[in-house]
C-alpha cells in the first residue's frame, strides 16, 4: 500500500499562504495608518502662525520649512501627497495663516489660495519713522497710534531678541522691518511689533552677523547708519557708495553732515536744511556733533543694512543729491563739493 506523503505539505502550504495574506493585510493596514497619521495635524492646543512662501521657492524648500515650523509630521509623505493631488506647482508666494492642527490637505488648500477674510494686509515703507508707522496704522483703523507707540518701547522686547541686547534707545526705531505683512483683523499693536521684529531677525542672516563681527561693527551701529542712508539716497548702488563715504568720515573724525539727521530733529523734509536748522543743539545734528547720532532716525530696509556691511570702496568724501532728478553727485574734496553745491543746488 502506498501513502501520499505530500498531503501534509499541501496543507502546510495552504496554511503558509494564509499567513502571507494576513501579513500583507497587516502591512497594508500599517501603511494606511502611517500615511493617515503623517498627513494629519498635531493634537493638543492649536497655535496659529504666519508661514511665508518666498517667490521661486521649490516644493522641497517649502516642505522643509513646514517641517521645521512643526506644521507637518513627515516631509517625504507631504511632498508625495502634494504631487499626487497635483498641488505642487500651485502654491502661492506670500504669507499664509496656518496652524499646527491642520491636515496636509488643509495646509495645501491654504497655500494655494489667497488670504482669508479674517486677515488684513499692511505695507510699511522703507525709511518710515516709528511715528509714520503709528500714523499709518491708526489712519487705516488697525490699531491706535498711542497703543503702537507704547508697544515699541525697547524694554518690552529686549529679553526676547538677542539683537536688542545692549540697545540703549528707548524705542525700537530702526528695527521695525519695512515690508508687506498679513495680520489678523483683530491683531494688537504687540502682535504687529512682534511680526516686524521676527522679520528683522530673519532678514539679518547668520553670515551678515558674522561679517559685522569680523568688521568690529555691532548691530545697533549698523542699523543707525543704515537708517541715515535710507533717508539720504534711494538707489541701491548709491547706498553702498554713500555707506563707504560715511564710514570713512567717521574713521577720519569728520562730521557726517547728514541733512537727514537734521530733518529728524526738526521734523521737516527739506532737501537742504536752513542755516538755523543746522545750528540746532542736538546729538542728532551731525553737522554739529561728530560720529553717529544716539540711535536710528528711521526704519531701514535690507539694502541699506547690506550697504553698511558691504559698502563699495571709493575715493569720495562728500556727496549731494540734485533737487530735480535725485541724481547723486560725488566729490573728493570739500572745495569740489562746494562747487557742486553751487552748480546743482543754488
Amino acid at each position: 500500500m502506498k501513502f501520499n506523503t505530500r498531503m501534509p505539505a499541501r496543507g502546510g502550504s495552504a496554511f503558509g499562504g494564509k499567513k502571507v495574506i494576513i501579513v500583507i493585510i497587516m502591512v497594508l493596514v500599517g501603511v494606511f495608518w502611517y500615511l493617515n497619521y503623517s498627513l494629519s495635524g498635531f493634537s493638543g492646543p492649536s497655535g496659529s502662525v504666519y508661514f511665508t512662501v518666498e517667490s521661486g521657492q521649490s516644493l522641497n524648500e517649502i516642505t522643509s520649512k513646514l517641517y521645521e515650523a512643526h506644521l507637518i509630521r513627515n516631509e517625504l509623505i507631504f511632498k508625495l501627497y502634494a504631487k499626487v493631488i497635483g498641488q505642487q506647482s500651485k502654491i502661492i508666494a506670500g504669507e499664509h495663516l496656518l496652524s499646527n492642527n491642520l491636515k496636509a490637505k488643509e495646509i495645501l488648500n491654504i497655500l494655494t489660495t489667497v488670504s482669508s477674510d479674517n486677515e488684513r494686509k499692511i505695507t510699511i515703507i522703507e525709511g518710515w519713522r516709528t511715528e509714520d508707522i503709528a500714523n499709518y496704522l491708526e489712519k487705516n483703523n488697525i490699531v491706535d497710534k498711542s497703543d503702537f507707540l507704547q508697544a515699541v518701547a525697547t524694554s518690552n522686547w529686549q529679553t526676547k531678541y538677542d539683537f536688542l541686547v545692549g540697545v540703549k534707545a528707548k524705542t525700537l526705531e530702526g528695527f521695525l522691518f519695512p515690508d508687506t505683512y498679513r495680520i489678523f483683523a483683530d491683531a494688537t499693536a504687540n502682535d504687529i511689533v512682534k511680526k516686524m521684529l521676527d522679520n528683522f531677525d530673519s532678514k539679518l542672516t547668520t553670515k551678515m552677523r558674522s561679517d559685522m563681527a569680523s568688521q568690529n561693527k555691532n548691530i545697533f551701529e549698523v542699523v543707525t547708519l543704515a537708517s541715515i542712508i535710507e533717508r539720504e539716497v534711494p538707489q541701491d548702488a548709491d547706498k553702498k557708495i554713500v555707506a563707504d563715504i560715511f564710514l570713512k568720515r567717521i574713521k577720519a573724525g569728520i562730521a557726517l553732515q547728514s541733512d537727514a539727521t537734521v530733518n529728524y530733529i526738526t521734523g521737516k523734509g527739506q532737501a537742504q536744511p536752513s542755516y538755523d536748522d543746522l545750528k540746532v543743539d542736538s546729538l542728532y545734528n551731525t553737522y554739529k556733533y561728530r560720529g553717529l547720532p544716539p540711535g536710528p532716525i528711521s526704519n531701514p530696509g535690507l539694502k541699506s543694512l547690506e550697504a553698511v556691511i558691504y559698502p563699495t570702496p571709493n575715493q569720495y568724501y562728500y556727496f549731494l543729491t540734485t533737487l530735480d532728478s535725485g541724481t547723486v553727485i560725488y566729490s573728493r574734496t570739500y572745495e569740489e563739493h562746494l562747487n557742486n553745491k553751487a552748480k546743482y543746488l543754488d
